[in-house]
């Protein structure tokens, strides 16, 4: 029946107390040859030595002082790992060249810029070259701003090309409640981002007078 205990004589007890520091696998194994026990599975061996509080003393960690397996090897490294080696004559992304480019996953032109990157201090990093080539010519882009581009063309980085707008003032442009700004015709574009701009600032007005009742 489901879910009845299983019973064990004094004797099995006594012996897998005796045993209990063996891996499961073995001491099920030894268990069920000894004693001739069928009905008696690892799970339930496993289950008996918990509740009793016979473990192994094996928790999967290494101890202080003990020596790697690998210690004193040089260059050990298994088949099929050599897929995931650079292929001869390959470049890493931290040895390319100052003001290398790549196009990212989200369609921007990157560029590597003597910039310090701020998560591993590194005198270099990748950022968007748009971004760039703007903060040069208008300085440091405002908290809370972002970069929005003007013709569509994410690879067409020239400054002129991008403008300074408030991060909430993208998904009137794009998204679900935006006007599809990106793959609108050229000559509504700008309309399209007075627009954007006009409701955006009287959405802020309002706010403010809120803020101050």
């Amino acid at each position: 029946m489901k879910g009845a205990p299983i019973p064990y004589s004094d004797e099995e007890l006594a012996w897998i107390e005796a045993h209990h520091a063996l891996p499961r696998r073995e001491l099920h194994a030894r268990f069920t040859a000894r004693f001739d026990r069928p009905d008696v599975s690892q799970a339930n061996l496993t289950a008996l030595c918990k509740r009793q509080g016979w473990l192994t003393g094996r928790d999967g960690r290494f101890r202080a002082g003990r020596a790697p397996q690998n210690k004193g090897q040089k260059g050990v490294h298994y088949p099929g790992c050599e897929k995931g080696w650079f292929g001869k004559g390959s470049t890493p992304a931290n040895r390319l060249p100052l003001w290398s480019e790549r196009v990212g996953k989200d369609g921007y032109v990157e560029m590597k810029v003597p910039v310090p990157n701020p998560y591993t201090g590194h005198p270099t990093r990748f950022m968007h070259k748009h971004r760039y080539l703007w903060e040069r010519e208008n300085g440091h882009l405002p908290e809370g701003h972002a970069l929005k581009c003007l013709d569509g063309d994410k690879t067409n980085c020239a400054p002129e090309n991008w403008t300074c707008v408030p991060r909430a003032l993208l998904p009137r442009l794009n998204g679900r409640f935006g006007r599809n700004y990106d793959t609108a015709p050229p000559e509504l574009k700008p309309l399209i981002l007075k627009v954007a701009q006009l409701e955006h600032a009287a959405r802020e007005k309002r706010k403010d007078r809120t803020d101050e009742r």
